[in-house]
């Protein structure tokens, strides 16, 4: 069973401490999780208490946190957008990165569901979305208040009533609803998502979750919560949400033995295994690190990490930056910091001008660029065409342009 939350703080995007409680599961959690409250909410809504206690419960840490001037965090809510509520999400998983682990879930009520939706291109090690009663776009939440924004406009700031209790809204909030965009968010997710909605909320209407499902790409799935209302004030509606939730995230999030390096590893070897998680989820160990390989969605998988294609271009491109580092340390060369561009592609030798000769069929290109940035103060074509020349000698590239040898044998039984 999960223990009374732990208390912290951590700061926000305007410089505020953030009141926040973690959830911890009594064993090494599967994953960690970020819930977004709702509007004008604070992190102990029922619902968000309800959620975190049952996900705790089925092995997930939950980390909910008061945004902005709202609940137990410091700073004025009036100085608040949609904008900085963002990047308190992006911080709470900075937290969450630095001092546990990044979240692998990110889940968001209401308001928080659009939240979580923009904040999640900002953190990459979150791979599952959940959105509950959430608005398709944010100008949505501005409804609460369509009385007084007339006043607002013309005065600058008004004070509302939410939830019998009184906010300062300015019209920068306003703006700030109005201008944001999440349809291209949302199709540009890469992450799974999972929208719950009820039909009968009467707050958020139920063709929010039609647009933000039909705007998402796959893997996508929606659950219908029948009566439940927006706040999911029912404990048997916020422990369904939970339930299925945590069955769901599953399929998509690496538990802790698959995220931790493997000590027993012998020096110079790689372990590559398949997860159980969809059809191609592989982690890859060694003694010192892991990593999650996948396929895709077009190709069938979750595109839950690079694809083996992918880590070619990768160890490519960073062997390049390591070998250039190294000259320019040898030769006392003060270069900028270096980064490389690669892609890959296969294509037909006969179409391949820079190919090299002798080459038949079909052939694997990589084509590296290379970037120094901040460059040179003047152009220096004779440093210029040296660096190219230490790029070719990455042993990556050795590698790659040499034939290999590969033994394949089954193991003992």
């Amino acid at each position: 069973m999960a223990g009374a939350p732990v208390k912290i703080e951590f700061e926000g995007s305007q410089g505020h401490k953030l009141a926040a409680g973690l959830e911890m599961p009594a064993q090494e959690p599967r994953a960690f999780a970020l819930f977004a409250h709702c509007f004008t909410c604070s992190k102990d809504i029922l619902a968000a208490r309800r959620i975190a206690n049952a996900l705790c419960g089925r092995g997930i840490a939950v980390l909910r946190f008061d945004f902005t001037g709202l609940g137990g965090s410091e700073g004025e809510f009036a100085n608040t957008s949609f904008a900085s509520n963002v990047e308190d999400l992006v911080a709470a998983a900075d937290y969450l990165r630095a001092e546990h682990e990044a979240p692998q879930i990110l889940i968001g009520h209401s308001l928080g569901g659009a939240a979580v939706l923009a904040a999640a291109a900002k953190i990459p090690e979150a791979r599952a979305v959940a959105t509950i009663g959430a608005p398709a776009d944010v100008e949505h939440v501005l409804h609460n208040f369509a009385c007084e924004i007339a006043e607002i406009e013309r005065t600058g700031e008004a004070k509302v009533t939410l939830a019998g209790r009184q906010f300062t809204i300015k019209k920068q909030f306003i703006d700030a609803a109005r201008s944001a965009e999440l349809t291209d968010a949302i199709a540009s997710l890469k992450k799974a998502l999972i929208v719950f909605h009820a039909p009968r909320d009467e707050v958020v209407g139920i063709e929010n979750a039609a647009a933000i499902f039909k705007a998402a790409k796959h893997p996508k799935s929606f659950v219908s919560l029948d009566d439940a209302d927006h706040l999911l004030s029912s404990r048997q509606d916020a422990d369904y949400v939970a339930a299925v939730l945590a069955s769901w995230a599953g399929r998509y999030i690496a538990d802790a033995a698959d995220r931790q390096a493997d000590p027993s590893l012998p020096p110079g070897l790689a372990r590559i295994s398949e997860t159980g998680a969809g059809k191609f989820q592989q982690v890859m160990h060694t003694a010192s690190h892991s990593l999650i390989a996948d396929e895709p969605v077009s190709y069938g998988g979750l595109d839950s990490g690079p694809s083996p294609y992918d880590l070619l271009s990768f160890a490519l491109g960073a062997c390049t930056s390591m070998t250039l580092r190294m000259y320019a340390g040898h030769k006392k060369i003060d270069l900028g910091r270096i980064s490389v561009d690669v892609t890959h592609e296969k294509i037909h030798a006969k179409d391949c001008a820079d190919c090299g000769e002798g080459r038949q069929g079909r052939v694997d290109r990589f084509e590296r660029v290379i970037t120094i940035d901040p460059g040179p103060l003047k152009s220096d074509s004779e440093l210029d065409a040296k660096l190219l020349e230490i790029a070719d000698k990455c042993p990556v590239h050795r590698t790659l342009e040499a034939s290999s040898a590969i033994v394949t044998r089954l193991a003992e039984k």
